[in-house]
């Protein structure tokens, strides 16, 4: 499961002497991060002198194992250099070890925010980085943007020794997980998971238990993951976000479900049918 890792510490600002040749540098294309063509390694600061990007360019992320991180953006149309090649972030999973993961979904939340903040969402104005804080600031209007976050619930329900599983049509996967959605304006966590479970498979829950969160960086979410009670209702899904649904107990043969870098691989093996486990 994606986690800060215990070694690395936040920065806000770049390190006395740090440099692009010394530093962890996570250079993105939209989703995509550069890596070395050969061995999946970050570029070098010869690599970055390639691509004309300056320190400056540049956003702190943190110290991992007291080497500083850092991130930046391209556009679309930017070609990788020699050696190097963009990679879907998404397919780094199980590629880069748990801790270079963890801090390249911080890397990439954080150059994401740097890229649709140049300027005020307000009255238009380039934006200005406000010293010693992850803070965009307008100096026109005095409007300020801070990363943007979305909450998103997860929740597992569960009827006797039986949990309910589902495919979503947008996966692209196809694994069977929990429930999820996103936070709408003036919910609680708790609310969304009432209206997400009666819009998606009509079922009406109960002891609703917190059972842990995570950062889901695609591009900006905080998932926060849920035990629930079944209470009453069939399953009826709502065919434009679930494929499928269904219970499953002791005696039946578990789905494919997602892997060990989510959230919902922990929820799911935590409450497996006995039998199932």
């Amino acid at each position: 499961m994606l986690q800060t890792p215990s070694n690395f510490v936040p920065l806000l600002i770049a390190p006395s002497g740090a440099s692009n040749a010394s530093s962890l540098n996570f250079v993105f294309r939209g989703d995509e991060l550069l890596v070395s063509a050969e061995d999946l390694s970050l570029p070098d600061g010869y690599a970055l002198a390639m691509m004309d990007i300056a320190n400056a360019q540049c956003q702190p992320v943190g110290s991992l194992n007291q080497r500083y991180c850092q991130t930046t953006w391209q556009t679309r149309d930017t070609a990788a250099c020699d050696g190097y090649v963009w990679r879907k972030l998404r397919t780094l999973f199980g590629m880069f070890d748990a801790e270079l993961m963890a801090v390249a979904g911080r890397a990439f939340q954080i150059a994401e925010w740097a890229r649709t903040h140049r300027f005020c969402g307000n009255c238009g104005t380039a934006t200005t980085h406000t010293p010693g804080e992850r803070c965009m600031g307008c100096p026109a209007c005095g409007m300020v943007a801070y990363p943007r976050i979305s909450p998103a619930m997860m929740v597992l329900i569960k009827r006797g020794d039986s949990i309910l599983l589902a495919r979503h049509t947008a996966s692209p996967t196809q694994f069977f997980t929990a429930l999820a959605g996103f936070l709408e304006a003036g919910e609680s966590a708790e609310d969304a998971v009432h209206r997400e479970v009666f819009e998606e498979v009509g079922l009406k829950v109960k002891n609703i238990q917190y059972f842990g969160s995570q950062p889901w960086p695609f591009p900006h979410s905080l998932m926060i993951a849920f035990t629930a009670e079944y209470v009453s209702g069939d399953v009826t899904v709502d065919e434009t976000e679930i494929a499928e649904a269904r219970w499953f107990g002791p005696q039946d043969t578990m789905p494919k479900i997602p892997y060990g870098v989510s959230i919902a691989s922990d929820l799911i093996n935590a409450h497996l049918p006995s039998e199932a486990n």
